[in-house]
């Protein structure tokens, strides 16, 4: 009778870690690079829409600064002024991207650190002044060096400068899907620039139910996601649709401080090459596991296509 007693008592147990496990509350936090995109600032009779609907839906987010943009246009004031408002942002967390956005594996260590400085000064000055850190640094094309020479030297300069590198488990590149659709909005197509958008937002929700497969196939338990995205037309308009089909699919939206509390994000990048692939795959321990994974997820080929097209027309 003990004995079945005890055998009860555990089966219990572990069925109750079983239920916590994956009853877990699912989360992913929203980051955005490449802010602030003074040229559709200007475009949009000088409204960051993209922050407007971030505000409206009262979610946190974080933001990946590059100063250069301030330049772009000839409203360097109202450029500022911008860039002020995202940070001073209660619900932002802010983040350094570099001055111009290079690709660290094509310029020299010297180079690309004299960007990272270049692109922290007027950051650094409005963070001040809202009581904010500037605490959190992402690469340009997520392009940590061509080799372990070059990452090694980087993350240990980064760390130098108490820059935490900010990592991604998913993104949908929606830099490819914004240019399509900017091209059928300019052209007057309306309907067509609705459809892509509408297939972005599906293949996000495509891809997030992949990464969620293999990360609770490798954890075994859900994780604090991070999605990737751009200051960009298409997120102004779609992604108030995406955080909705986030929502109905019980994902909370929270800060991004509070997703890197996820254990996963003091793991050790086993990963040396300059290509910006998600975090679940520079932890894994061998190529072999990456490719094995890597073959299974949603293709975008067909975005690809049109994408490569309306580059050679442009050309």
């Amino acid at each position: 009778m003990k004995i079945l007693t005890y055998k009860l008592i555990v089966l219990g147990a572990i069925s109750l870690v079983n239920v916590m496990v994956f009853s877990q509350q699912k989360t992913i936090s929203i980051t955005i690079d490449d802010v602030p995109n003074t040229t559709k600032y200007k475009k949009d009779n000088f409204s960051p829409l993209l922050l407007n609907v971030l505000d409206s839906l009262e979610v946190p987010f974080a933001i990946f600064i590059n100063e250069d943009k301030v330049y772009k246009t000839e409203f360097i004031d109202k450029n500022k002024e911008v860039l002020e408002q995202w940070i001073k942002d209660e619900k932002a967390i802010i983040g350094n991207h570099t001055y111009s956005h290079p690709r660290y594996s094509d310029v020299s260590f010297e180079s690309f650190v004299k960007d990272i400085k270049q692109g922290e000064v007027l950051t650094k000055n409005y963070s001040l002044k809202y009581n904010k850190e500037v605490k959190y640094f992402r690469f340009p094309f997520n392009d940590m060096g061509k080799d372990s020479t070059q990452h090694i030297q980087i993350r240990e300069y980064l760390k130098s400068k108490d820059y935490i590198i900010a990592p991604f488990t998913i993104e949908s590149s929606d830099w490819m899907f914004d240019t399509v659709y900017q091209y059928y909005l300019n052209n007057g197509d309306i309907e067509k620039a609705k459809a892509i958008g509408e297939q972005y937002v599906d293949k996000t929700m495509e891809l997030l139910n992949f990464y969620e497969k293999m990360a609770t196939s490798i954890y075994k338990r859900p994780i604090k996601h991070i999605y990737l995205c751009h200051d960009n037309a298409i997120n102004a308009d779609y992604v108030s649709e995406i955080i909705s089909r986030l929502k109905q699919a019980k994902y909370k939206i929270v800060p991004f401080e509070k997703s890197l509390t996820d254990p996963i994000y003091t793991q050790k990048d086993t990963y040396y090459k300059k290509w910006g692939i998600s975090w679940l795959y520079r932890w894994m321990g061998t190529q072999v596991e990456r490719v094995k994974w890597m073959k299974q997820e949603p293709s975008l080929s067909e975005i690809e296509k049109v994408y490569n097209q309306i580059q050679n027309i442009k050309k």
